[in-house]
């Protein structure tokens, strides 16, 4: 046996701990594969967008490695990351911060599409659930992995991200959209929410904000539509401002470029940045108003001139500088009726919630519309936050609207507004619903119930209705319907057949004991009482057959 040659082939120690590795983590992989996929993407939507821009320029300032500069630093900028200008004409860089909210949609979609396919387990329609935290990881280090060596090469362009805020930026992006992600898949359970809200607020504000009766829930969604409302309402204002200062709007065009390619060029930008346009509106009919430069502010009061302000079409809609006037006030019914609309929402909620003695008391209606404006508060400070930032240094240090500003003012507008509007819905709908005099179900003592336990991370696949769902093929068979001898499936053969005889001739027409039919019960509970037997009739032969157990 000595002169046996091994033939065996060993796997060497890199491969054997791949190996170990994706079996132990079989979504990593896929997760990984994702999150760069998704990268990718979006960097080649950022090039494709600025390469037919450079294409088309008649006038193009660099080559194609610059256009690839530009594109790079364009997909840094979208996810919060702030800029840097280096070819100055002062030789100082100046910082470029202010991202269009519209290009944010595209690496936040693709990165919530990857975690979502990623923890569903491919595009098959009955793969198991992949496990959260696994699928969640791989898509983030996927997504950095390729967002790393993009930042480094968008360091030798023109447009230079800071890497501090790059740092930040980017990874928080990553985090949080590939989180709603997989929160999606999984059926989007209230349990991981609770348990991040607990542990942050304190002990005295739990019961507020976790409270079994359905607050939070309703809460959120009222937030979510008056911060709707403002934002559609700051983009009709903006629509109205430059339809007022049309002539302004065309001349600006000319003003910064000629001919179609600059003009196209000029107008893909003002669409980018229209999100941007709706919450500056947003925040000035609030009141706060935006600034136009360090120390520059617009507002309903007034609006002081900026002598530094570049043309550009959008900002045409600025107000004239001067005292406002009562046409100006006239905004102030913007946040009146996102107000109304929280109101609506929360009276609405109140009287629908929870169980037969759910309905809320006046001071829980009025406490949920004042916890639903200060929600609507912190989402337009974060949307005030984000569309706005520096444009260069000292006078253009400062563009758009303060953040804290506009929450504070929102809580402020929406509060009363809404609180006044939730008492109102709710007594309206108790008037509809106990108008007859009957008893109301809050003058009576409510039940002690349990807390409610938060909803369990389902393990299957729940439908969704999505704007960017998928037509699959199949699904899950019905079920199948329940067989008519299925309350009686521990009898045995033969006494099922007997019992099936009997039954027979106890619906034949002949009635052998001479009675006539027997009238329909009246009690419109008759489908909820048990089936009696028979009596039995003396005239009537003993049957010795089998019974079924009683």
């Amino acid at each position: 046996m000595a002169g046996v040659i091994q033939t065996t082939v060993r796997r060497s120690m890199p491969a054997s701990l791949l190996l170990r590795v994706r079996h132990r983590s079989p979504g990593l992989a896929n997760g990984l594969v994702a999150g760069a996929l998704a990268a990718g993407l979006g960097l080649a939507a950022f090039t494709v967008l600025v390469m037919l821009l450079w294409v088309s320029s008649p006038y193009p300032d660099s080559g194609p490695g610059g256009a690839l500069h530009v594109a790079t630093a364009l997909w840094l900028l979208a996810h919060g990351a702030e800029l840097v200008r280096v070819d100055t004409l002062s030789g100082a860089p100046a910082p470029m911060g202010v991202p269009p909210l519209l290009l944010a949609v595209v690496p936040v979609w693709l990165l919530h599409r990857a975690a979502r396919d990623t923890a569903e387990g491919g595009a098959r329609d009955n793969a198991p659930l992949m496990p959260g935290r696994i699928a969640w990881a791989g898509v983030v280090l996927g997504y950095l992995a390729v967002a790393a060596p993009a930042a480094l090469y968008a360091a030798g362009g023109a447009l230079r991200p800071s890497w501090a805020w790059t740092a930040l930026c980017v990874p928080l992006v990553a985090v949080v959209a590939a989180g709603a992600g997989v929160w999606t898949a999984y059926g989007r359970p209230s349990g991981p929410l609770e348990q991040v809200l607990g542990a942050v607020l304190p002990r005295s504000a739990r019961h507020l904000v976790l409270g079994p009766d359905g607050r939070p829930g309703v809460a959120a969604r009222a937030a979510a539509a008056g911060a709707t409302v403002l934002v559609a309402g700051g983009a009709v204002l903006l629509t109205v401002s430059l339809g007022w200062h049309l002539g302004e709007t065309r001349r600006t065009f000319g003003r910064l470029t000629e001919g179609w390619s600059g003009w196209l060029a000029v107008l893909l930008l003002c669409v980018t940045l229209l999100p941007n346009a709706a919450v500056w509106a947003a925040a000035y009919a609030l009141g706060p108003g935006f600034l136009l430069g360090t120390g520059v502010a617009v507002t309903p009061l007034g609006a002081q001139a900026s002598p530094l302000l570049p043309p550009f079409p959008l900002l045409a809609a600025v107000p004239d500088p001067g005292a406002g006037t009562a046409l100006h006030g006239t905004v102030a019914a913007l946040p009146l009726t996102a107000g109304v609309v929280v109101g609506w929402f929360v009276g609405r909620g109140s009287v629908r919630g929870g169980g037969p003695f759910g309905i809320w008391t006046p001071g829980r209606s009025a406490g949920a519309a004042a916890f639903a404006a200060g929600l609507c508060g912190l989402l337009m400070a974060l949307l005030a936050g984000l569309a706005g930032g520096p444009l260069g240094t000292a006078a253009l240090a400062r563009f758009g609207p303060v953040w804290w500003q506009v929450g504070l003012a929102t809580a402020v507008w929406l509060g009363p507004a809404a609180a006044a509007t939730a008492l109102t819905v709710r007594a309206w709908r108790l008037r509809g619903a106990f108008g007859r005099g009957e008893r109301r179900p809050d003058r009576v003592a409510a039940r002690r119930r349990r807390p409610a336990l938060p909803r369990p991370a389902l393990r299957e696949r729940l439908p969704r209705g999505t704007w960017f769902q998928r037509k699959r093929g199949g699904g899950s068979p019905a079920p199948e319907p329940a067989a008519a001898d299925e309350p009686y499936l521990l009898l045995d053969d033969g006494d099922l057949d007997a019992l099936r005889t009997d039954a027979a001739a106890l619906r034949t027409d002949a009635d052998p004991l001479g009675l006539g039919p027997r009238s329909a019960p009246t009690s419109p509970l008759k489908d909820l009482a048990p089936p009696r037997d028979p009596e039995p009739a003396d005239d009537l032969p003993e049957d010795t057959g089998p019974r079924p157990p009683a």
